[in-house]
């Protein structure tokens, strides 16, 4: 999880996973969304991937990248979790 937050701390990040929440795209049309180089974005993007939060998927000569929506379940359920009471008692 610890992988989880570093990605999501970057607003770079954040702004590609809600262009990703969308529709599915491709590097070059998330580049298109920034001033910065491709292989800044592809950084961007290969730490995404390594957190779990996006699929790539190679469809001919394109990666296409997409929300892998488990991961935020998962986060969310962890977040609950602190507002939930057990016997009384905060956990």
């Amino acid at each position: 999880m610890n992988e989880t937050f570093k990605a999501l701390s970057d607003p770079t990040r954040r702004k590609i996973l809600d262009l990703l929440k969308e529709r599915d795209l491709t590097a070059g049309e998330i580049s298109e969304h920034f001033n910065m180089t491709k292989p800044s974005i592809s950084q961007h993007l290969k730490i995404l991937k390594n957190a779990e939060l996006v699929h790539d998927v190679k469809k001919g000569q394109f990666v296409i990248y997409s929300l892998n929506t488990t991961i935020f379940q998962e986060l969310i359920s962890w977040a609950i979790h602190f507002t939930q009471k057990t016997n009384g008692k905060e956990e």
